[in-house]
């Protein structure tokens, strides 16, 4: 079962970022934390990697709902966002499907949450495809 909705795009991975970051703002979502996978392994384990960030994503109503409903649904927010470089041009984003990592949560209510979230984040990840020829 794929659990990401993805796309790659012709761009730069900084621009890249830029352009996610944006994205994410008009569906309503704030960036709560951003993680330099490049840098944090650098500096941790002294080994080269490729370009790779996680942005944690949360849309504060619908997280706000979603805690309303499951007190403990925080163990799975924020969304999380993956930006990663394939090469010099190109660059990947991924984004979790919210409608799979809430599967084994038995709520009715938050299964339509996460439906709304996907739907967004689905969205963000259109726009970029259709920036892409801007």
């Amino acid at each position: 079962m794929k659990y990401y909705i993805e796309t790659t795009v012709n761009r730069e991975f900084g621009e890249t970022i830029a352009m996610v970051k944006e994205a994410l703002k008009k569906e309503g979502f704030g960036v709560l934390s951003e993680i330099d996978f490049r840098k944090t392994l650098k500096e941790k384990l002294d080994v080269e990697f490729r370009n790779y960030t996680v942005l944690g994503a949360c849309n504060p109503p619908f997280a706000y709902k979603a805690l309303q409903t499951e007190d403990k649904i925080g163990t799975l927010l924020p969304c999380n966002i993956v930006i990663q470089q394939i090469d010099d041009h190109s660059t990947e984003v991924a984004a979790v499907d919210s409608t799979v990592s809430m599967q084994g949560v038995d709520n009715d209510k938050l299964k339509e949450i996460a439906k709304e979230i996907r739907t967004r984040l689905e969205r963000v990840i259109m726009s970029l495809k259709s920036q892409e020829h801007n």
